[in-house]
This record gives structure tokens, C-alpha cells and sequence, in this order.
């Protein structure tokens, strides 16, 4: 429900997950299409040239089948592809061979946190296999075409009506798309069109939604990225609720979605299912799938995003926010686990290591630039096992935490291990009393007045003058060391 209306926004969600195989979906031509030149990666088949025939792409449907089962849905039998003809630049068939009646997998699930703590459960109609289109890119008065996008492996996945507010859009992405790194079908690449969103919205008023009742939707067309989807629902439900206060009537239509202004555009009427005039694609085998090869694949699952984030928490005592942070990508749970098993220490050692990583580490990825990626971790030159020896000589009081965050920044840069640093540099922490006690005199000598208004009473000076031994020593006191004879020291006159 928003704040300014009585209508409440229900959002039913349709993604298109672009597999990561080898070749296009019905043919062999590459994948492999990313910054190659328009129509380079093209053939026959993929550009519907009479009696060219295609063939299905085993791995495809071995990823659809995968996907099917880590989103808990039933995985059938027996799937057909169709022919679902329209007619457009970018489809030089003049349709599009996709599943439709029989797809490849059906009612299935998706768990999110919502920010009261509790969580929600999305539901999935379907997980289907289809190919996709080429790109058109409008000039002027001119559309260029590319098909080399054309044919590739695209898995459609479809949930029920159970979205009610952009930020549970948001969040349902973000845990599908973490699902479909994990299992290596997808790269989660918006912005290069790997993966796109197209949320079909309504509005209704709570009577209508107490008798079951849905508004006309509306779909918004290829969104990509988390925050276009969200701009997108929360524009398009404030002004199809603005429609209906007005005496309006809502149009079953396609949308798109205006960046720049954040609003959402006409682009065309919006074809129902008798427009496609489906049918059962002809040079197509129907898909059977055996249960043995279901429990195949079911056994090369990874463990999953969800199951992941329980496991910190509940064995290894991690915070939920850093749980959550830890295993929303695969490359950084496995930094994580690497640094983990290296770090030899008491009690507490996934905590104090997640600390680290979540907070030194990742302000060094993100201070690299914007739009850093943390799957980047994979490619640092500090290895788990130097972040594990680094914090090691913070425990160990070789350095304090202070001075192993700068240490950090130099091997984020080099690559070196922290003990060669620490040598070299002479970074290596001062325990030794008399060293300390000079430093505090000397800073007693220098700041007459406040060490007076501390023996005063003023004991909120005692942090000044910590601060002060810290800087004169260079950071490299040892912290407790020199608290203790601080004190000892402003004590003893």
C-alpha cells in the first residue's frame, strides 16, 4: 500500500536468464559474441534460412533442469518446444522456438528476507527454454541489427503475482541471480543483457484484493539493472493508480522504462497468447528426461546462496549482516572458507576473519572505483592465506590493527606478504616499556596545561593524551602496553 493512494501494487515477475554454453541454443555457432563485430557469430539456422534445421543444445537443458532444482521445482518429464510466431527486425524467422504448454520445470520457490527480519516466499510458475532474439539499435530514422545474440540459450523464469512492493522485487532478484552465479548457468550481468527483468505490474484496492481479485496488468519491458526495476515499479504503480482515481481506465500494454527521467514510456499493445498462434515446433523432438539423469544432475548442485548464509550463522556464529554479505557470491564465500581454514586461532576465527574481509577488504575493491564488482576477489593479489597470516600478527601483537590496515593497503597493491612489510618498514609494534615511557614524558613536557587539568579531575583528557603517545610512537605502540603505563604514569605524580 503507498503512503499517497488506497491501491496496493502486485507484481508478477518474468526473467530472462541468458546460459552460459559454448553455443547457441539450435545451432553451433559461438556464444562467445561479446565485443565481436554485428553479425559475425551467424549461420543458418540462426538466421532462418530455408531447410536449415535446428538441434538442441544438451547443456541448456541440462542448466534449465539444474536451475529447476535449485529453485525446488518439479522437474517434468516430458518437455516440447513451439513455435511462437511475431514478427520483428531482430527475429529473422519470424518466430521464436520456445516451450510453452510442456516447459521444463513448474512450481517452485524463492525465499526472501524482508527488513522486518522475517522472510517471504516468492513462488515460481515456470522455468522454460527458449532462444533469443538479436538487438536492434534505432539511429535515426535507421534500426541496425545484430544477430549475433540471435539463437542464444535464453531460460525464462516466471513467478506468481506474490511480489507487493519494489523493494521485495529488489530483493527477489538479488536471490535469484546470486542462485544462478552459484550454479554457473548465469553470469548476473545486467548491464550487458545476460540477465533481463520484465515485471508485469497492477494496482488494486484491498477490497479487491480481499476477494481475490487483480487489476489490469501492465508489462515493463527489458530492464536492466536492480535499480531500473525498482524505479520502474514504484513509477508505474503511482500512475496507474493516478489513472484509476481519475476516472481511467488501465490499457494492457507494454512499457518501457526512460532512465533519464525515471518513468515509464508507451511502446506498444500488448499481444496475448492467441497472437503468438503457438504451436509444437516440428523439427523438434519432444525433450525426455529420465529420473536417474534428474538425480545426476541433481548431485552436481553446489551448496546454495541460502543454505550457505544458515550454515555461518548457525556453526560458525556469524552476524546475520555478514553472513548475508559473505555468501551472496560464490567467489567470495570461497575467499572466505580459504581464509577461514588459514587463519589458525581460538574460538571466534570465522567472525574476526568476516570482519576483515567485509570491511578492510571491501573498502579497498570499492575504493578502486565505481561500479567494482566483488567477484573481483578472485583476481586480488592477496591470496586468503596472506590475509589470514596478516591478522595473525595482529593477534599475536606483532602489529596492532591500526598499522595492519595500512599494511593491508600495501599488500592490496604489491601483493607482498605482510611479514616482509612489516620488516622492512620497521612497522613491527612497540612493547618495550622504556620506549614508551619516554614517548609519555615527552608528552608530558609538551602539554603542561592538560596534564594539570587532568590530575584535576578533567579525566576525559586521558584519550588526548593516548593519542598523543599513539602519534609519537607512530602508531606502533602497543595500544594496552601503553594505555597501562599511561596510566600508571599520570598516577604515580
Amino acid at each position: 500500500m503507498t503512503a499517497k493512494t488506497t491501491y496496493a501494487v502486485v507484481v508478477g515477475m518474468e526473467v530472462h536468464a541468458q546460459l552460459l554454453t559454448k553455443t547457441k541454443m539450435f545451432c553451433r555457432c559461438s556464444a562467445d559474441y561479446q565485443g565481436d563485430p554485428p553479425n559475425t557469430h551467424t549461420c543458418p539456422v540462426c538466421l532462418g534460412l530455408p531447410g536449415a534445421l535446428p538441434v538442441i543444445n544438451r547443456a541448456a537443458v541440462e542448466a534449465t533442469i539444474r536451475t529447476g532444482l535449485a529453485l525446488h521445482c518439479e522437474i517434468a518429464e516430458t518437455a516440447v518446444f513451439a513455435r511462437k510466431n511475431y514478427h520483428y527486425p531482430d527475429l529473422p524467422k519470424g518466430y521464436q522456438i520456445s516451450q510453452y504448454e510442456l516447459p521444463q520445470c513448474r512450481n517452485g520457490w524463492v525465499d526472501i528476507d524482508l527488513p522486518d527480519g522475517s522472510s517471504k516466499r516468492i513462488r515460481i510458475h515456470r522455468a522454460h527454454l527458449e532462444e533469443d532474439t538479436g538487438k536492434n539499435t534505432h539511429a535515426g530514422n535507421y534500426t541496425l541489427v545484430d544477430l549475433n545474440r540471435a539463437g542464444m540459450p535464453l531460460m525464462e523464469i516466471v513467478t506468481e503475482a506474490d511480489i507487493e512492493s519494489p523493494e521485495e522485487a529488489y530483493a527477489f532478484l538479488t536471490a535469484l541471480r546470486s542462485t544462478l552465479r552459484y550454479l554457473g548457468v548465469n553470469s548476473g550481468d545486467m548491464e550487458k543483457g545476460a540477465l533481463r527483468c520484465e515485471p508485469n505490474i497492477s494496482v488494486r484496492t484491498p477490497e479487491q484484493r480481499a476477494r481475490g481479485e487483480f487489476g489490469t496488468k501492465v508489462e515493463v519491458k527489458n530492464l536492466n539493472s536492480l535499480r531500473a526495476v525498482r524505479g520502474a515499479i514504484a513509477y508505474e504503480a503511482e500512475r496507474q493508480a493516478a489513472v484509476l482515481r481519475g476516472g481511467g481506465v488501465i490499457q494492457q500494454v507494454n512499457m518501457g522504462w526512460d532512465e533519464a527521467n525515471q518513468r515509464t514510456v508507451l511502446q506498444r499493445a500488448k499481444e496475448s497468447s492467441e497472437d503468438y498462434r503457438y504451436f509444437p515446433e516440428p523439427d523438434l523432438p519432444p525433450v525426455v528426461v529420465s529420473r536417474a539423469w534428474v538425480e545426476q544432475l541433481a548431485a552436481t548442485l553446489p551448496e546454495l546462496p541460502d543454505s550457505k548464509r544458515r550454515r555461518y550463522e548457525s556453526v560458525w556464529g556469524l552476524r546475520p549482516i555478514d553472513a548475508q554479505t559473505l555468501s551472496s557470491e560464490q567467489l567470495v564465500a570461497d575467499y572466505f572458507e580459504a581464509a577461514v581454514a588459514a587463519y589458525e586461532s581460538d574460538e571466534g576465527k570465522p567472525q574476526r576473519m568476516a570482519n576483515w574481509i567485509s570491511g578492510e577488504l571491501f573498502r579497498l575493491i570499492y575504493a578502486d572505483g565505481e561500479g567494482q564488482d566483488l567477484r573481483q576477489i578472485s583476481e586480488l593479489k592477496i591470496a586468503p592465506g596472506q590475509l589470514a597470516r596478516l591478522v595473525k600478527l595482529v593477534d599475536e601483537k606483532v602489529i596492532n590493527a591500526n598499522t595492519a590496515k595500512r599494511v593491508l593497503e600495501k599488500m592490496y597493491a604489491s601483493g607482498e606478504d605482510a611479514r616482509t612489510i612489516v620488516e622492512r618498514e620497521g612497522l613491527a609494534m612497540v612493547s618495550d616499556t622504556g620506549v614508551i615511557d619516554e614517548a609519555v614524558q615527552a608528552i608530558f613536557a609538551a602539554n603542561p596545561d592538560e596534564l594539570a587539568r587532568y590530575r584535576a579531575g578533567e579525566v576525559k583528557l586521558f584519550g588526548f593524551l593516548m593519542g598523543q603517545v599513539m602519534r609519537a610512537t607512530k602508531g606502533k605502540a602497543d595500544p594496552g602496553a601503553a594505555k597501562e603505563r599511561l596510566q600508571e604514569l599520570l598516577d604515580s605524580e
